[in-house]
């Protein structure tokens, strides 16, 4: 656990937002227009195989910030980040056609879209649940020209099925408004959400929006540096990118303050609510057994180097223990996480990656990288 989270969690304050959060990992964004549609995507290196990847529903591509920073200072490759249908910075013409098929579609639309007739490096899909779910489905329909190789990261169809009956009432369960973005950050962290604070503070903005605008939350982020051209949004260069970003407060331990959980506005003060949900996720439900049915036959069939990331081995389901005794694929399990992974623990998924990437003869190491061996 971070000191920063450490502080959090004896002082009960907000984390700050920092002000210009996209530019600390990011190298630029592109908004990548296809079929009258517009898909947010964030950029980061420009050398080596393309890590391509995909959120979990509900989240944007800035949940992957933190680990974008980490796995390309471990190996040279670039990572692009998108935000999907109806998350994020994306809009199109059908927020609400969430089907996996016109999810996988979106994905092999937008690289298309991106590299057009040129040549394309290789890639690398990985995506967290929702977002794995549709990284196996894009690569079972061969949507991706160049495909090298494929990552999953906590999602099993048999649990992923199971758990659907009690997700609605996990959704009731989220508070549905917040005061402000520190709220909505600290609601996060205390609640397990996302156990790693720095992440947090950049996840969360990417998951509300206004709701006097109507626009995403990190748009009441200022980013003073960024500087615009027609097509493609430039960052910072990474080398003024600060992963220790202590912005909170210290208060002395003995500190008497007590935190009062914001699971919920109060009525009186609904009025004064600035942020509610990017997306309506109770909404979506008659696509949800889509994304996961024939998973597992799905990922397993895929015939290029994969990897399952998990946060505990007992999610495994029959056809995938068979498929892992046989070699077809490399497991990894992360314990003492959640299942946002790769927020929780970004350095520890990218050592996973960079390794799985330099094994496969897929991207080369950083001076200062040694490859682990994979293991559970």
């Amino acid at each position: 656990m971070s000191s920063l989270h450490k502080t959090l969690l004896k002082s009960g304050l907000p984390p700050k937002v920092p002000a210009s959060m996209m530019s600390e990992y990011f190298d630029s964004y592109e908004d990548v227009s296809v079929n009258g549609n517009s898909f947010r995507v964030y950029k980061l290196g420009c050398e080596g195989p393309i890590l391509f990847l995909l959120h979990g529903g509900g989240f944007s591509a800035l949940s992957w910030s933190l680990f974008a920073a980490s796995v390309t200072s471990m190996a040279l490759c670039q990572v692009l980040a998108m935000d999907i249908r109806g998350h994020g910075n994306s809009r199109s013409k059908d927020d609400e056609d969430l089907s996996a098929i016109t999810l996988a579609r979106d994905v092999g639309d937008v690289l298309q879209a991106m590299y057009g007739g040129a040549d394309m490096p290789n890639v690398v899909l990985m995506g967290h649940s929702m977002g794995g779910a549709i990284a196996v489905r894009a690569a079972s329909e061969e949507l991706i020209p160049g495909l090298a190789g494929l990552a999953v990261i906590d999602v099993v169809e048999g649990t992923a099925m199971d758990a659907l009956a009690s997700m609605q009432s996990f959704l009731r369960g989220r508070p549905k408004n917040f005061r402000s973005l520190e709220h909505a950050i600290e609601w996060c962290v205390r609640t397990g959400q996302i156990r790693n604070s720095d992440s947090a503070r950049v996840s969360m903005p990417g998951q509300l929006k206004n709701l006097k605008t109507g626009e995403l939350a990190t748009s009441d982020i200022s980013e003073d540096n960024k500087q615009e051209d027609s097509s493609d949004h430039a960052l910072p260069s990474p080398l003024q990118r600060g992963l220790a970003n202590d912005c909170i407060s210290e208060e002395d331990e003995s500190s008497s303050s007590e935190f009062k959980s914001p699971l919920a506005v109060p009525a009186q003060e609904e009025n004064n609510s600035q942020y509610t949900w990017r997306i309506d996720l109770a909404g979506t439900e008659k696509h949800w057994a889509g994304w996961f049915q024939g998973l597992s036959s799905r990922f397993l069939n895929v015939m290029c180097p994969k990897m399952l990331l998990l946060a505990g081995i007992d999610s495994l389901d029959r056809e995938l223990t068979v498929g892992q005794m046989q070699g077809k694929f490399q497991m990894q399990v992360l314990p003492q996480c959640g299942h946002a992974v790769h927020e929780d623990v970004p350095e520890k998924v990218a050592e996973v990656v960079a390794s799985f990437l330099v094994r496969h003869k897929l991207a080369e190491p950083s001076a200062n990288f040694h490859v682990s061996l994979p293991g559970c």
